[in-house]
């Protein structure tokens, strides 16, 4: 995943610049339908019955440290076309608020192969645990 420039600026305000970072309490993962960079946040999906979902990660393991979604994240059963699914991104609110870090969706057995999934009426969206991943490098 790549971060956001948003919290690029805010860890290191933290780290070098002795202005405290105040994490989110909760963090959110949204749909997008286009691809958002560091500095905006894309086309986040908009169907019927699509909200963003929370997410709890785990944090471990040495070079790198990873943090892995820690339980199933299921979206709401589709009530409309939601569209072709190509990114995910992470946010701190529900309905608005900052993008964090942002990702093309891949195969889980490949992080290097595209995966987007086509998000029909009718269709559930299942991220299983351990599967959204954060590394930094």
């Amino acid at each position: 995943m790549s971060l956001s420039n948003y919290l690029e600026n805010k860890l290191l305000t933290h780290v070098f610049g002795g202005t405290s970072y105040v994490p989110p309490a909760s963090v959110y993962v949204g749909l997008f339908t286009s691809s958002p960079t560091d500095g905006n946040i894309g086309t986040e999906v908009s169907g019927t019955g699509y909200s963003r979902q929370s997410v709890s990660m785990t944090v471990a393991g040495t070079t790198p440290t990873q943090a892995s979604s820690s339980s199933d994240i299921e979206f709401a059963q589709a009530a409309s076309d939601w569209g072709l699914v190509t990114h995910i991104g992470l946010l701190d609110d529900s309905t608005s608020g900052n993008l964090l870090a942002w990702s093309e969706i891949t195969d889980p057995n490949d992080d290097q192969a595209a995966l987007p999934k086509n998000i029909l009426n009718g269709d559930v969206l299942i991220i299983l645990a351990g599967n959204l991943k954060v590394r930094l490098d």
